[in-house]
């Protein structure tokens, strides 16, 4: 079994990212704004808090956008927000063949939009003809299969060589702050995100990208109980500042487990290995059907036994969960034999304890 999980940047690259982020933040504010703790309101003029509008300019900065904005519903809000803009009911979008997330399926469903599916995988070899039929594409950064392997920046590149006119929309939910660039910055028209997956306050989403797209989006959440206010705005920033280097710091501890699971060093281990499922995470393969039971032992021991916002800040212990619910519609098996592990802002240390002691308790329950 193998996987393909997206490139992740270091310690120092996150470092980079932590202080371009401040200095933007410099740029953008003076030493008094920054201390407030924002406003409230249709602010006249704006249509919004002027402290929510502030943050959404530096984001827009950050990631080298025309325009960001901050919506309700983290990135399922994020996601809906940009096709309710975009999208009339009923029409075509192109989608990557393997199962779609199922907040995202909601918002297909719903829509009454037909997907036309083609191979991501195998982008070079798909039929042109699909490309133009369609003026929408819905791309999803992190792996929705575990031999997904695409580069997102080369179907980018294909779609937008054969149809100049298409507007494609990123899920960058999972990936942002990991990756080096997103969607946006890999030449599509709009990322969608949630900051609750970044450390910030729940419920806020993120939109960055063509400044038509945003417009709309600010045109049709333009009442005050649709806005992110200011101090929900101001709150996802100063947080969003210490996503980089936490993140980079678990990728650090992932591939630590990683090694010494490989190496044979914890019994009942078959293989381990790095995937984005949907987070960037540990898939533990066991040569007995014990995943099941291993969950169940990990939860006593102080591992998370599902996630809240994956990775948010209410995540501090390693979570030991059930394989992704796309992958498992991929293959089902995988239910009984194989677990997926985040170490959260856990040591590798913790989560190799929590893991071996798991599979004892288990295999001497057997032994009885």
């Amino acid at each position: 079994m193998k996987a393909y999980p997206i490139r992740t940047v270091d310690i120092e690259k996150a470092k980079e990212m932590q202080f371009k982020l401040v200095d933007i933040i410099h740029q953008n504010f003076d030493g008094n704004e920054f201390f407030q703790g924002g406003d409230l309101g249709v602010v006249p003029g704006i249509g919004q808090p002027k402290y929510t509008r502030k943050v959404e300019n530096v984001l827009a900065q950050f990631f080298g956008a025309e325009d960001a904005v901050l919506v309700r519903g983290s990135g399922t809000g994020a996601i809906r927000n940009v096709m309710n803009s975009v999208l009339k009911p009923t029409q075509k979008i192109l989608i990557h063949d393997a199962p779609i997330y199922p907040t995202t399926k909601i918002i297909v469903e719903s829509m009454g939009l037909e997907t036309l599916k083609v191979d991501f995988n195998n982008i070079l070899e798909e039929d042109k003809e699909k490309f133009k039929a369609v003026d929408f594409a819905l791309i999803q950064h992190s792996r929705q299969k575990l031999d997904d392997k695409y580069d997102l920046e080369v179907v980018i590149k294909k779609i937008k060589d054969v149809n100049k006119g298409i507007t494609i929309l990123i899920d960058d939910n999972y990936v942002v702050m990991k990756a080096e660039k997103i969607g946006i910055e890999l030449g599509a028209d709009v990322s969608a995100f949630s900051l609750f997956k970044l450390l910030g306050p729940q419920g806020v989403g993120c939109v960055v990208g063509k400044k038509n797209i945003i417009e709309e989006i600010r045109r049709i959440n333009y009442s005050g109980g649709s806005q992110v206010q200011g101090h929900e705005a101001m709150d996802a920033l100063r947080s969003l500042v210490y996503a980089p280097v936490s993140l980079a710091i678990q990728a650090q501890e992932i591939n630590k487990v990683i090694e010494i699971l490989n190496a044979g060093r914890v019994e009942g281990v078959k293989s381990a290995f790095i995937a984005n499922a949907q987070s960037r995470v540990i898939l533990v393969e066991f040569e007995e059907p014990i995943a099941k039971k291993v969950l169940e032992n990990s939860t006593k021991l102080g591992a998370a036994p599902y996630p809240i916002g994956a990775e948010s800040r209410y995540e501090v212990t390693a979570m030991f969960y059930r394989v992704s619910g796309t992958f498992l519609k991929s293959d089902p098996k995988l239910e009984d034999y194989m677990i997926r592990i985040n170490p959260m802002r856990s040591g590798s240390n913790t989560v190799l304890r929590v893991l071996e002691e798991s599979i004892k308790r288990v295999l001497k329950e057997g032994e009885k």
